[in-house]
């Protein structure tokens, strides 16, 4: 199965992604590359930065992706 494709069930399953957790669950190193590659399909990910607290503590800003049911 291809990055893609388990970045399309993850997110056709009701599921959120950010870059961190597209690395943990599912492999993908190059989130934003996969988002094109579905949306270069015809696919609709929708996407906006969320906040988040890093390991040192300090609040930086990430994408969250995610597809419309």
């Amino acid at each position: 199965m291809s990055q893609a494709q388990r970045l399309e069930d993850h997110l056709q399953s009701g599921k959120t992604i950010t870059r961190v957790t597209a690395y943990q669950e599912l492999g993908i190193f190059e989130l934003s590359a996969r988002v094109k590659d579905l949306e270069s399909r015809g696919l609709t990910v929708d996407r906006k930065p969320i906040k988040v607290v890093n390991r040192f503590n300090e609040s930086i800003r990430v994408m969250a992706y995610w597809m419309e049911k």
